[in-house]
């Protein structure tokens, strides 16, 4: 009797559990959410090999001294912009100043002896050879003037080119001897990302192709070209040098940079960015199946422009929500729109 009494207990507390989750589990009740869904499709995109590499100016002048004289002015500052022709620096030299008047001096006596000369062998006084001899004389000293003016012109050093001054090596009343560096100017026109890729890679490559070239600050990323790509391998490395020419941004000479390499393609799943939401460190959408909202958690994996990869949670052929409003929740009826 007692193990009968104990059962019909047993049976009823199971249907009342039974009953319980049949009745704990309810859909959202209210009117049926509008969205916009788009059908997930599978599509390759392509794998990239990132590479190191750094910002250089494909113009870049050390400016030195060619003559032997003191730093008279220095009007530029480090990251000044200079322009093709202006005047960077002048030297004092004092010592190419009197050879230009000693030059000077000479040529002045040169031309009167030789138009004295002419006047004489004119009147039949002088033979035509002194008057050869005046004139090459003459000749002679206007060619010494000539080297003693471009000498002194090297006491003004001007820019070679539209640029910035990246560095400067010395100051108003420094020493400038010939071969010394005095400042350092950089092309801002034209940079390029240089970057050494493995060789197993580069035999892919050509001049012109495009590569892409990933910026972190500020984050961007850029589209360039193969403009220089080095024949040779660098034996220890294993690498080839390239370099890639950049369109005009705010990239700066010097700057850390990463030149994405293609090795191929793989199928993904790509869905508009809009269509993930995160909630702390999850990361999730919705579906549409059987008319509701279905709340799905996912993992994303790389950004293709306004678009962002699937890793898993989704497969391809369901109908993703784009755009999810603030007001859809797991289960709520929905609406297609186009």
């Amino acid at each position: 009797m007692r193990l009968t009494f104990l059962a019909i207990l047993g049976l009823a507390l199971l249907f009342t559990g039974c009953r319980r989750a049949e009745t704990s589990f309810s859909f959202p009740a209210g009117p049926a959410v509008p969205v916009r869904t788009s059908i997930v499709a599978a599509e390759r995109l392509p794998l990239f090999i990132e590479v190191p590499a750094t910002i250089r100016p494909a113009e870049r002048a050390v400016i030195a001294a060619r003559l032997t004289g003191t730093i008279a002015t220095l009007p530029w500052g480090l990251g000044q912009s200079v322009k093709a022709g202006e005047m960077l620096l002048t030297l004092s030299a004092p010592e190419a100043e009197a050879r230009v008047r000693q030059s000077q001096a000479q040529a002045a006596e040169a031309t009167r002896t030789a138009e004295r000369e002419r006047t004489l062998v004119a009147k039949g006084v002088s033979p035509p050879d002194s008057l050869r001899d005046a004139e090459d004389r003459l000749r002679f000293a206007q060619a010494a003037l000539a080297e003693a003016d471009a000498m002194l012109a090297y006491a003004t050093v001007r820019a070679p080119f539209d640029g910035v001054v990246t560095e400067k090596h010395v100051l108003p009343g420094d020493l400038a001897t010939p071969g010394l560096p005095l400042l350092v100017v950089e092309s801002t026109q034209h940079l390029r990302a240089e970057g050494n890729i493995p060789e197993t890679l580069a035999a892919s490559l050509h001049f012109g192709d495009a590569l892409n070239v990933i910026v972190d600050e500020p984050p961007a990323a850029l589209a360039g070209t193969i403009e220089e790509l080095s024949t040779a391998s660098d034996a220890v490395s294993r690498s080839l040098l390239v370099k890639v020419a950049l369109p005009a941004s705010t990239i700066r000479s010097g700057q850390y940079v990463r030149l994405q390499v293609p090795t191929g393609n793989s199928p993904s799943l790509l869905v508009p960015a809009d269509a993930v939401s995160r909630f702390g460190q999850m990361e999730r959408v919705f579906l549409v199946e059987q008319g509701r909202a279905v709340l799905r958690l996912v993992k994303t994996g790389r950004t293709s422009g306004a678009r962002i990869e699937i890793l898993s949670g989704v497969n391809a052929g369901e109908q993703l929500v784009l755009a999810p409003p603030a007001a859809l929740r797991d289960g709520s009826p929905v609406t297609s729109q186009p």
